[in-house]
């Protein structure tokens, strides 16, 4: 008997559109032109590049997007708002379990000394600054969206509950821990993010553009500069703009241990990959600039490829909008390079580190570093595995995630290719064909 094969999945819609991130690049690039022609490379200019690509961002998604009447945010605008005497109560406990996160993502930073030095002190500089408007503004902010949210009894208003105390009985433990595990990870990555963007900003600045024009190594060295710039500054507005209105809140944050293992091991002060850390693969190496010196062709071929995957890597952040943010569900994407794989940027990076530090090299000669750097950096490459597949236990939880994963095994050339090299082509199909339980 003939077998029919089951139907191939569409693609979901992504969750944003192109013209996001592309606002956001078009923003960012006018800020930096203007910064480099008058000198301006420091930090306030550096998170002024935050602003100048965030704005537009905001913009596109609500004038043209119009996000901010997607069902997901979880807002009515056409019911009538309620009164705030309606809401009164809700948001006061609301505001007390806000207040009372910040209080504690404060406590956090006073105890780690870490963010008292170094670029993090930028950050923290920044954040006490802030402070007194944030806890003034989340007042008529909170009542304001309270009247139109369709459900106001959110994580929020739980995790409120569990601190007050005296309705600590009636406080829904899991969205507790929802509320607790989102701002976790927006308290950690924010801080990192604002203190490098400084440093990338005027990486690109302070370049003069007859030395990138000098030769290939510069010009690879400059068009890289770039593409982390913008990587760093769309990411950091992807941490900071988490709000219901712009549709970008993080609807729910990886529950998993693994998950979070595996990415604070990637970032300081837990990252294993640095300079004398445990997977440090660049013992008695050197860059592929030191291996292709006199050899301009080379070094363009190769120059070429490492701008090439640094700009997938970036891609795959523009393509995020305002909702770039690790370990955390914010809608799922499945345009730009998000059609080719489920993890651009981490594949991009980890073919980026093999390019550019070449392990199986050694300016010592000794074999022991070649074999002890390549193993160091497939444990690295492990790790980024570990980490993709974690988010995918994650964001499988989503039927948009499971229907997009499932497209992606039929159509996208990325896992056909793996698909293919493991002889696991029809099998992976079969599978992903098969109804979610």
């Amino acid at each position: 008997m003939k077998t029919v094969d089951p139907p191939i999945p569409s693609l979901p819609k992504s969750a944003v559109s192109h013209g996001v991130g592309i606002a956001g690049l078009v923003g960012l690039g006018l800020w930096t032109l203007v910064a480099r022609h008058y000198g301006m490379d420091g930090p306030n200019a550096g998170l002024t590049a935050v602003v100048a690509c965030g704005l537009p961002m905001v913009l596109w998604s609500l004038i043209v997007d119009k996000v901010h009447r997607n069902a997901s945010t979880g807002i009515d605008w056409k019911a009538p708002a309620r009164t705030v005497r309606d809401v009164m109560d809700i948001s006061i406990v609301k505001i007390a379990g806000l207040w009372a996160t910040w209080l504690a993502i404060a406590t956090f930073y006073c105890i780690a000394r870490w963010y008292w030095s170094g670029n993090y002190r930028f950050s923290m500089d920044l954040f006490m600054g802030a402070a007194p408007w944030l806890l003034a503004l989340s007042i008529p902010y909170i009542l304001w969206i309270d009247r139109r949210l369709v459900e106001p009894k959110d994580a929020s208003y739980s995790f409120g509950q569990w601190i007050i105390g005296g309705v600590a009985g009636q406080a829904d433990m899991v969205q507790v821990a929802h509320h607790a595990r989102a701002w976790a990870v927006k308290g950690f990555f924010l801080a990192f993010m604002v203190s490098i963007v400084p440093g990338n900003f005027a990486s690109v600045v302070d370049w003069r553009i007859e030395d990138a024009f000098a030769h290939p190594v510069a010009m690879a060295g400059f068009l890289i500069a770039v593409m982390f710039m913008i990587d760093v500054c769309l990411a950091t507005v992807g941490y900071m703009l988490t709000f219901k209105p712009l549709d970008s809140h993080i609807r729910t944050a990886n529950p998993y241990l693994g998950g979070w293992l595996a990415a604070l091991m990637c970032y300081p002060p837990f990252v294993l990959m640095g300079g004398g850390g445990p997977l440090d693969y660049h013992a008695g190496g050197a860059e592929w600039d030191y291996w292709t010196q006199n050899m301009p062709a080379l070094q363009w071929l190769l120059g070429g490829w490492l701008v090439l995957l640094t700009g997938l890597y970036a891609w795959a952040t523009v393509a995020f909008g305002l909702r770039f943010s690790n370990l955390t569900h914010r809608g799922i994407l499945t345009h730009g390079p998000y059609r080719w794989t489920r993890h651009p940027a981490y594949l991009a990076k980890n073919l980026f580190w093999w390019f550019s530090a070449l392990p199986f090299l050694a300016v010592s000669g000794s074999l022991t570093d070649m074999v002890r750097n390549c193993a160091m950096l497939a444990l690295t490459n492990a790790v980024y595995y570990w980490r993709a597949k974690t988010e995918e236990q994650h964001l499988s939880a989503d039927p948009d995630y499971r229907a997009y994963s499932a497209w992606m095994e039929h159509n996208a050339p990325v896992p056909r290719f793996f698909a293919w090299m493991t002889g696991k082509k029809h099998e992976t199909m079969a599978a992903t064909a098969q109804p979610a339980e």
